[in-house]
């Protein structure tokens, strides 16, 4: 019997799930084990539940949104919340620092027409979820390899560690220590295969803080190389601006 797969959209760029398109010729194979039930990204035919499997990109930003995800909840065995909005509230929780209204009254022409919650917030904020997969957008590698996980009916590896570890296992030279340029991947979570450093650039942090960040001896590195305060409280919200507790403004 085929696994039924369910892919739903909350607030988001749609990124992640333009990164389950990407993956059309890995997952030819596995359409032998899979039913895509819903995936208006790809189709607008739809399958009733339950599923067996649901991924959910975005985050929750209207009331109509949170009786939603109660509803894909209660008809998914299990469900994933995938990308650094459905994880971390996304770029869009950057409101969460300010006045939402004064953001619209800014933003729109008629703000009065806009039916929003103060915050944005991830999925787990709202229901039970059983894996995240982290990313602005998703790896396609990671995904790939969480999906024949499921499949194949043993536990996903899923990193706990930080993009260091990534740049050490792929050779990649450290920027911070061998170029003095800021970088956040001592602090963020690996899944990218730390791709931002392999083509010397610093990691921007999409991938969200790792499990036991240390960011506040970063912040000391930072400082060292020049970078104010106020400029590492940007870097390090960009993509999950309420993931980092230090984060002073």
């Amino acid at each position: 019997m085929k696994t039924s797969l369910a892919v739903w959209k909350f607030a988001s760029c749609d990124g992640c799930q333009l990164t389950l398109l990407d993956c059309e010729d890995e997952l030819l194979p596995l359409t032998e084990r899979i039913t895509i039930a819903h995936f208006l990204e790809a189709d607008s035919s739809t399958v009733e539940g339950p599923y067996d499997v649901s991924l959910v990109e975005g985050s929750v930003t209207t009331e109509a949104d949170v009786a939603r995800i109660g509803r894909i909840r209660e008809n998914s065995k299990v469900l994933v919340s995938i990308g650094a909005c459905a994880t971390a509230g996304g770029v869009q929780a950057l409101r969460n620092l300010g006045d939402i209204n004064e953001f619209a009254s800014i933003v729109y022409a008629r703000p009065d027409y806009i039916d929003t919650l103060a915050t944005s917030t991830p999925i787990a904020s709202h229901v039970e979820v059983d894996y995240e997969l982290h990313g602005c957008p998703i790896d396609k590698g990671q995904l790939l390899e969480f999906l024949g996980a499921l499949l194949t009916g043993r536990k996903p590896r899923l990193p706990a560690h930080s993009v260091c570890f990534e740049c050490k296992a792929s050779g990649t030279t450290c920027l911070m220590v061998a170029e003095g340029r800021p970088c956040l991947g001592p602090v963020t979570r690996a899944g990218c295969g730390a791709i931002c450093p392999r083509y010397s650039r610093g990691c921007f942090g999409c991938f969200g803080p790792a499990p036991g960040a240390n960011t506040p001896a970063l912040r000391h590195q930072l400082t060292q190389l020049g970078m104010p305060a106020v400029h590492q409280d940007r870097v390090l919200r960009t993509f999950t601006p309420e993931a980092y507790d230090d984060a002073s403004t």
